[in-house]
């Protein structure tokens, strides 16, 4: 809300910044990060007083063990961080303001309740996966109803752009809502299985952040979508300054998430953090360019689908040592501080890849 600011320029000039959206996303992404900085000591101290913690788990790689203990449901912070620095610094009356709050609140809510039961009412099962999945459909749904409702761009409602063409689209018709869904509960999903390493979920999303801020701003600058022949999409850089606050959130976070972590995310953060992203696609019209920018979870994913296929179809065989694909790496001998990095490694090309989507046609 800080935008309005602007209006008072002429008692104060450098208050004129406050229209800028560059500014204000790194203002949102300092205001995450120094949120998340300052917030982080008193989240981990109630976690530890109300023993919201790690549970004793067998079904993983016994160096994990040790985190037994660790606090759990950390992602109230980067819930937090994002929500306070998105209101601070983005526009109130963009459409695309309260999409993105709505989303997240939404898949915050539904993964707060799955943490709660299981690390507050000791609830092993935790929220059935019919419920989660049901909420994850409905807001995907919710959200697609919405922006068709109120096309970003009209005359391509229903059409998917083709990354690294010139401008070339297909129309899906009807279908093109079942893809909604599909980007929005799949990214959401993907990132849940994704938090299984120190550190891995929070510093993937924080580059996937970074491509797809850079990719709203351009969509949102109709001088730059008409030169770089990219859909243009109006009021699309306020997405940025959302992105930014996630940005900082997960830097903020990854002070305390890095290895050894002194607390994890938990389902609270890791539904939203996936789902807001698949909405964020979906809104400057780069739906294909999702699984290119977001390819660590997609290999998890898939990881996880083809184990559970072959164990299935195989009686018993498996393709990798464990599932999802970190844990693979981990019991094959590669160290989890190493797994993590390289798979950052492997998000930062991703993301760089995507972005020469904007100049390879």
């Amino acid at each position: 809300m800080l935008y309005y600011l602007h209006g008072l320029r002429d008692f104060w000039s450098p208050l004129n910044v406050f229209q800028y959206i560059t500014f204000r996303t790194g203002a949102a992404a300092l205001s995450a990060l120094g949120i998340s900085l300052a917030l982080g000591p008193l989240v981990i101290r109630l976690l530890r007083r109300y023993k919201v913690e790690q549970i004793q788990r067998t079904d993983g790689p016994a160096t994990h063990l040790v985190k037994h203990g660790t606090p759990t449901m950390g992602g109230i912070l980067l819930f937090a961080a994002v929500l306070s620095s998105a209101l601070l610094w983005m526009k109130p009356d963009s459409r695309f303001t309260w999409l993105l709050l709505g989303v997240t609140a939404a898949l915050t809510a539904v993964g707060f309740l799955d943490d709660y039961l299981k690390l507050v009412l000791k609830n092993s099962k935790g929220a059935s996966s019919r419920l989660k999945f049901t909420v994850q459909t409905v807001v995907a749904l919710a959200a697609a109803m919405y922006l068709a409702a109120d096309p970003p761009n009209a005359a391509y409602l229903t059409k998917v752009f083709i990354p690294y063409t010139k401008g070339f689209s297909i129309d899906l018709g009807p279908l093109y809502f079942f893809l909604a869904i599909l980007v929005i509960v799949g990214s959401s999903n993907a990132v849940n299985l994704t938090d299984g390493l120190d550190g891995l979920a929070a510093g993937s999303i924080l580059f996937c952040a970074i491509a797809y801020g850079v990719l709203a701003y351009v969509a949102g600058n109709a001088k730059f979508a008409a030169y770089l022949r990219i859909i243009p999409v109006e009021g699309a850089g306020e997405i940025a300054v959302f992105l930014g606050a996630i940005a900082g959130a997960c830097m903020g976070f990854l002070w305390y998430n890095a290895y050894p972590a002194q607390m994890f995310m938990g389902d609270t953060s890791s539904l939203f953090l996936g789902g807001v992203i698949g909405t964020v696609a979906l809104c400057i019209k780069q739906e294909l360019l999702l699984p290119i920018v977001g390819g660590v979870f997609v290999a998890e994913t898939f990881s996880v689908i083809l184990q559970m296929s072959s164990y299935k179809l195989r009686k018993g065989k498996r393709i990798f040592r464990m599932a999802p694909l970190h844990h693979h790496f981990e019991l094959s001998g590669v160290a989890e501080p190493k797994v993590t990095v390289r798979f950052w490694i492997a998000s930062i090309v991703l993301m760089l890849a995507a972005l020469a989507s904007l100049k390879i046609r």
